[in-house]
This record gives C-alpha cells, structure tokens and sequence, in this order.
C-alpha cells in the first residue's frame, strides 16, 4: 500500500497478486482532513487581516461627515436672498439669480462676523469662523471658464440675423484671452495635477479666470458688485466655480466646498454641488495612533500577500489564471497596494489646494471601500466545504451557460426599449433625457419604482403601450425565466447530493473529530478499537490491530471510490442498475505473509 498526501492532491494505490492497479485521487480521509486543517488555519489569519481592515476603514469615517456636510448644504443651498425674494442655489436660473446669490447668501456664510444678538464679534488675525465653530481657511475663490465666439456652425441664411455664436465648453474652443477694464482678468493655466471637474454637461479643466475675495465681507460686496458691474460674466461664460475649504478643530475635520453653476449654450443656469468631509490631519488622538499600528499590520499583511501570489504564479505558471480565485486573490493585493501609494501621495503634498487633497482623499476611500467588499467575499473560497456553499457553487456553475444566453436575450430586449423610450420620450420626460437614463429607469421600471403619468401625458398612445409590453415580456417572462433557470438547475443538483453524498470533508465533521478526539484523551469516551477489542483482548499484535483498521477503511473508500470515477448525474432508478451491473463481488479482504514491510492486499470472492 501507498499512501500519498501532497498538499490538495492524494493518490491510493493496491497492487495485487495479479500486478492489477487501482488508482484514485479521492480516496483517504486523512488528506481531507488535514486538507481542511490548512484551510482553517488559512482562513483564522485572514479573518485577522480583514479585521485589521475593517478597523481601518471604519476609522476612517464617522457620523460627524455627514453632520458636517448637512450642515454645511443647508447653509449656503437653502438660504434665500431675502424675505421677499426666494431665490436660493437650487433655484438658479440665469446670471442674474448667479449675482443675487454671490453679494446675499454666500457672503453671509462665508463671514460671521456678529453673534445672534448683533454683538460684534472679536476677530483674530481678520478670520471667519461660520457658525462660530469651523475656520474659513483662507479665502473664497471664484472661477470661471468661457468659450470664444464664432465657434459654431450657422446655417447660411440666419448669419445676417446672427453676429454672435458660442458654442458648448470644448477645451479646443476655450476663450484664454484678456478681457475687462484695460484687459484686467487674465487666464490662469491649468494644474497639471489638478482634476478636471464633470458637470452635468461638459467636462471643464481646472484653469480658467481667477477672482479671490478678500478677507473682510464689506470688501468682498464692493469687489462683486465692480465685477458685475463691469460684465465679468459674458455670454461665453460656461461655467462658474465657487471654491472655499474650513476646518472644524472640535471633531477634527475638513470640510472642501465647490458650488458649481454651469450656462448652458441653450440659456439658463444649471447649479450643482460638492461638500467633502474629510480627515486630514491623521494622528492626534490615542485612537488615530491605534490606527496607525493597524496600518502597520495592514501593510505587513500586503506584501506578505503579494509574496504567496508570486510564488503561486511561478509554480502554476499558466495554470493559475484558469481559477476565478486566484484572479480575486490577484486583484486585492494590487489594490491595496495602489492604496498605499495614494495613501502616501495625499500625505506629501502640504495643504494650499484643499479641494485637489479632498478629491484624492474621496477615491481614496471610495477605492478601500471596493477593496472592503472583494475582502468579504474572498471568505467564500474558504468556507468551499461547507455541503450547503457547494450545492450553491455547483448550481451556478452548471447553470452558467444557461445564464449567458438568457443574459444575451434579456439584454437585446432590454436595450431596444430603453433606444425606444429614449427615442419617443427622450425630449419631454426628464427620466428619459439620455440614454444612460433610459437604462436606470427600466430598471426602476422592474423594481415598481416609476411614475406612469409622466410617459403619459408625453405620448398618449406610445406611453401606455411601451409601458404594458415592457412590463409584461421583461417582468412577467424574461425575469420569471431566469428565476426558473436557477431553480431547476438547484434541483438537479440537491437530486444528485441526495443519491450520492459528497466526499468532501466537512467543517462540522473536523470539529466533531476533534471533539471526540479529546473526550478519548481524557478518558471520558471510548475508542473505537477498545469497543471492537474487548480490555482483555488488547494484548494482540499490533498489525492484527492494524490489518482490522486498514480493512475496515479500505473497504469503506474503496466502494465509494469506484462508485464516483464512474458518476454523471442520473435517476436514482439507473443509478441503481449500474451498480448492480459493475458491482465488483467484494466480500471481505485477506492477508498474507502479516509482516509489517512485505503486507499484500488479495481480493476475496
């Protein structure tokens, strides 16, 4: 007999009197369980790892980012001009509303310079504190980017109506020149590492005219009120830019504001917003330094991670890219890496630009967030032997071709819809106004989230009509189809687990192994050998002992064996014929020559 445990791969074989060899890679127990104990230990370490990451990125965010960011929208969103007039940033609709709002709404948060009583407050180096508690960091920037004129296509006879044209923002027809009193504003360059903003309809770059307010607010309302005055915003104005940073130091965080209102070449305005909580400044308190040994750990972990998957890589060579494991066990190494360097990216540059450290500081976190999730569903490969995880995987793996070509059908039936809503819709409802919008509301479509009223009164005849059909051949049979794909293929597979159990090892069996194991240390149970060899018999020769054993478990895993070389998923009724019909006559086994280094195996009929 030889017995061969090399890490996940064991091979049995039994030679006979006749030279005739059986061989199997499924057979002892004994590599399958210490198969598992490997697994276990794996998975102990990387339940520590993923701790160590959750700390991480938990104390990363907290409930005071959200505070901060309400805060700080319904300040400088909400506020209105005045009593009577009830402009506010939401309901911006042309240059003029864009100026109410500068010289009323804005200039009151950004300078707070009287307590509620109309007490003045003491100012320390000219400062504004909004709301008291969270320091203006420098000054409020406005910026704001132009096209030039006579870049667009007129039709030949509207050009004798027509002097003026300005076309969408395009980076090449962005107006650089100096314009103004004595050509007083001139073009700021473009950072080469500062991010290009996207708007609801252009992509703008981060040059563009500059004008910063001064500290103190009755300045700030004489500079705007000379800007509009002298027609800083022109027709050819695109986009406007309002950029300002504060720091709360009670909770220890930044808070990087961009109010954005974009003129589009068709008229009016289009206001948007960002407000970034972030946490700048790393380690002050006792947790942040708790923080800092948890990313010690998490780089340690990084690169000892790194290292394995470069040593599988050189061992399987090819092999190694053909398992979706190994691909998830690639991706999250590298992402954390990349982590690091826009970790230490972030950290090296000082702070005069605190909307380029925001920006990074969010993809930052959006980036661990991804890696987060990967992390959590990497615990699938490790909970493999679990019987329930394998009739799962088996399932979707079976099913799989299945799922592609209902996947390709649902799709061809899905994008026609959303080019015909998008077509017949596309320029009265707003839920239909692109195409990547057409998209989102199909799905909501799906989930009973829309409003029918709307494609209705758009198009009386074609509303009702795109709306039943979608519902009835996407909800009623496509999706019902994909359901009854699953279901069917998930009951094939428990059919098939119930006519012949797995040989997997179990998590549950190793624990209770174990449990039993010390029970019979601790005398507290009997062995199996002292129930079959009563205390007096025990005195007989070790290989009798070992002949019983070895009988016992070969005669167990042979059958089994044998039964699955031969399986492919049938009735149980032809399940049972075939066995009858290949049934080798195995009766029980004898020994001869009972030596421990010359034991042969013979089969007895």
């Amino acid at each position: 007999m030889q017995l061969n445990c090399e890490s996940r791969n064991c091979f049995f074989i039994i030679k006979n009197k006749r030279q005739r060899t059986f061989k199997r890679q499924t057979f002892p127990s004994s590599c399958r369980e210490l198969e598992m104990k490997t697994t276990l230990q794996e998975l102990l370490i990387y339940i520590i790892f993923l701790t160590d990451l959750c700390i991480l990125t938990f104390g990363m965010v907290n409930t005071d980012m959200y505070y901060l960011n309400k805060v700080m929208s319904n300040l400088f969103l909400e506020t209105t001009v005045s009593e009577t007039d009830r402009t506010n940033f939401h309901s911006l609709g042309n240059m003029v509303d864009f100026w109410k709002f500068a010289e009323g709404p804005l200039l009151d948060g950004l300078y707070w310079d009287t307590w509620y009583n109309n007490k003045k407050l003491p100012v320390y180096k000219n400062s504004s504190h909004i709301y008291y508690e969270n320091l203006l960091l420098g000054v409020a920037q406005i910026r704001q980017l132009k096209v030039r004129n006579n870049t667009c296509s007129v039709y030949p006879y509207f050009r004798i109506f027509l002097k003026d044209c300005y076309h969408e923002y395009r980076s090449a027809s962005e107006d650089k020149s100096e314009f103004g009193l004595k050509n007083g504003w001139n073009y700021s360059p473009a950072s080469s590492l500062a991010p290009w903003h996207w708007g609801f309809i252009g992509l703008y770059s981060s040059g563009g005219y500059i004008f910063t307010l001064p500290k103190s607010k009755n300045e700030s309302i004489q500079k705007l009120a000379y800007l509009r005055k002298n027609d800083w915003l022109t027709r050819g104005t695109r986009v406007v830019f309002v950029d300002f940073s504060m720091y709360n130091a009670n909770i220890n965080l930044f808070c990087v504001v961009r109010l954005v209102v974009e003129f589009p070449a068709t008229g009016g305005a289009l206001p948007s917003w960002q407000f970034y909580s972030v946490k700048l400044l790393r380690y002050i308190t006792y947790y942040d330094y708790f923080l800092a040994s948890c990313e010690v750990i998490f780089c340690l972990f990084v690169f000892t991670f790194i290292i394995q998957e470069l040593i599988k890589l050189k061992k399987m060579k090819t092999e190694y890219f053909k398992s979706a494991w190994n691909w998830l066990d690639m991706l999250l190494p590298t992402n954390l890496l990349s982590l690091l360097m826009e970790n230490l990216l972030s950290n090296a540059y000082a702070y005069p630009d605190f909307y380029f450290l925001a920006y990074w500081q969010i993809r930052y976190n959006n980036m661990i967030a991804v890696n987060v999730f990967f992390a959590w569903i990497k615990i699938f490969k490790y909970i493999s032997f679990n019987k329930t995880m394998t009739q799962l995987s088996s399932t979707l793996s079976r099913c799989a071709k299945d799922i592609i070509g209902f996947a390709i059908m649902f799709f061809i039936i899905f994008f026609a819809y959303a080019q015909l809503g998008y077509l017949v819709f596309g320029s009265q409802v707003d839920e239909f106004s692109t195409f990547q919008n057409c998209i989102f509301t199909q799905f909501r479509i799906v989930l009973g989230d829309f409003n029918f009223a709307t494609i209705e009164k758009a198009n009386r005849i074609l509303g009702p009509i795109y709306f039943i059909t979608f519902v009835f051949f996407v909800f009623f049979v496509l999706l019902n189809m994909f359901l009854a794909i699953i279901n069917d293929t998930y009951s094939e597979v428990k059919a098939d687990f119930a006519v012949i159990p797995s040989q997997e090892f179990e998590i549950t069996d190793l624990i209770r192994q174990s449990y039993n194991k010390a029970l019979v240390k601790l005398r507290l149970k009997k062995s199996k050998m002292e129930d079959v060899y009563p205390a007096g018999s025990m005195k007989r020769s070790d290989h009798t002992q070992a002949d019983f054993s070895f009988s016992l478990t070969f005669s167990n895993s042979f059958e089994s064996t044998y039964l699955t070389s031969k399986y492919n998923p049938v009735s149980e009724k032809q399940f049972e014929r075939e066995r009858e019909k290949n049934w080798l006559g195995l009766s029980f086994l004898c020994y001869k020559g009972a030596t421990p280094k010359s034991t042969e195996v013979v089969l007895c009929n």
